[in-house]
């Protein structure tokens, strides 16, 4: 399995970017996958996870602001990010939930949300 994160970049504080994250070498639906992020000098977290039923769960400082969803046909997972704060800057990465059953991590995608 092969998870590739993309659609990162420098964002202003309340716009908004969409993340995407294609896997190839696995059909689209049997996993829960999630979004994590890692700010430089922190711990890795959840950001969002979404189960095989597209059931959702968020962290809280992203309720409200994020919506995580998936297309199964395209195998492909999304996170869009609205109202971002400079404090959402991060490196995001996608991957199985939960983490103990994650894949390898690989570069995941920047965000940066700066003036």
């Amino acid at each position: 399995v092969q998870l590739q994160a993309s659609g990162g970049g420098l964002v202003q504080p309340g716009g908004s970017v969409r993340l995407s994250c294609a896997a190839s070498g696995v059909s689209g639906s049997i996993y829960s996958m999630a979004w994590y992020r890692q700010a430089p000098g922190t711990q890795r977290d959840v950001v969002a996870r979404i189960s095989t039923g597209e059931k959702t769960n968020y962290a809280d400082s992203v309720k409200g602001r994020f919506t995580i969803s998936r297309d199964n046909a395209k195998s492909t997972m999304y996170l869009q990010m609205n109202s971002l704060k400079p404090e959402d800057s991060a490196v995001y990465y996608c991957n199985e939930w939960p983490p103990q059953f994650a894949k390898s991590w690989g570069q995941g995608t920047l965000v940066t949300v700066s003036s």
